[in-house]
């Protein structure tokens, strides 16, 4: 019951975090870095990871708060 609550209200985030992860990886797959020496492009894992945080963060910031505290303003 908890866990459906939670993953109910991070619903957002956690679509964020899934297509920043493929778009991530479909990067590295087609564009990357041939060199090696990028940091972030070099290896899969990486740019898979770093494009997750950037999906997550961005798509919540289209999640509404909700006020717990009605005197709070």
């Amino acid at each position: 019951m908890i866990m459906k609550k939670w993953f109910k209200h991070n619903r957002l985030p956690i679509a964020g975090a899934l297509t920043g992860a493929l778009a991530g990886y479909v990067y590295w797959k087609f564009i990357g870095c041939t060199t090696g020496s990028c940091a972030i492009t070099s290896r899969p894992l990486n740019s898979t990871l770093y494009f997750a945080v950037l999906g997550m963060l961005l798509f919540s910031l289209f999640q509404k708060n909700k006020k717990t505290d009605s005197h709070a303003q």
